[in-house]
């Protein structure tokens, strides 16, 4: 039964890895944009602006996916009357999705990257502030460019996580690959091999990312 119904519903099984894979790509350059401010305000000179920034990364990171899911989905969306499309209950759900995932795993992209600003030697630092080059230049031109060399591995790890945290997002109503599962499940009853072949399809998208990024972070170490 449950190969039938793998062969059944495979173009729906399909659709549902493509929304998986929509969720984690989307997520991903999100997070990555709202990491990079947030590391920047964590090693910023302006006190208010660190505090800030460890604020957000300490409620984040100490906060389960499900509720800042939940919250996306009954605070801004039921409660807030928050919506990215009235017309289109799916899109809308996957926006809700995007947030809630976008913010939690910015705060643990943000500490990967402030752990490679801490491999930058500090001389390099104050030589570019010495020769006049602001904050912001000297972040953009010599800390980000090995800081960033310095996480490839960390990184790539996030997104493996973020891969497989989208299994999470069934509690906002999104599609995705988790929800059809339990979709067929409730249809056709719970099968190993269904389980099994969603199984696979993970695995299928995340392998090859642990292995790109590997290989990324051997081809880019930063030499001290």
């Amino acid at each position: 039964m449950g190969t039938d119904t793998l062969i059944d519903h495979f173009g729906v099984i399909l659709v549902s890895f493509w929304g998986t894979v929509r969720l984690a790509v989307t997520a991903g350059l999100w997070s990555a944009a709202l990491g990079l401010v947030v590391a920047l305000m964590r090693v910023s000179p302006v006190p208010a602006l660190r505090a800030a920034g460890t604020l957000y990364v300490t409620v984040l990171r100490n906060t389960p996916l499900t509720l800042v899911l939940l919250f996306c989905g009954l605070g801004l969306g039921a409660t807030l009357d928050v919506h990215f499309s009235r017309d289109d209950l799916s899109m809308d759900n996957f926006w809700l999705a995007i947030v809630g995932l976008s913010c939690y795993t910015s705060a643990f992209v943000c500490e990967a990257l402030r752990a490679g600003v801490n491999t930058v030697p500090r001389g390099e630092i104050e030589a570019a502030r010495s020769i006049g080059l602001t904050f912001t230049q000297t972040a953009r031109l010599v800390v980000l460019p090995q800081a960033l060399r310095a996480v490839i591995a960390p990184l790539g790890s996030i997104v493996i996580a973020l891969t497989k945290n989208t299994t999470v997002v069934y509690v906002v109503g999104y599609l995705e690959a988790s929800r059809q599962m339990k979709l067929l499940f409730d249809e056709d009853g719970a099968s190993v091999q269904v389980f099994a072949g969603f199984a696979l399809g993970f695995m299928v998208l995340t392998i090859p990312a642990g292995l790109v990024f590997g290989r990324l972070a051997r081809r880019l170490a930063v030499s001290r």
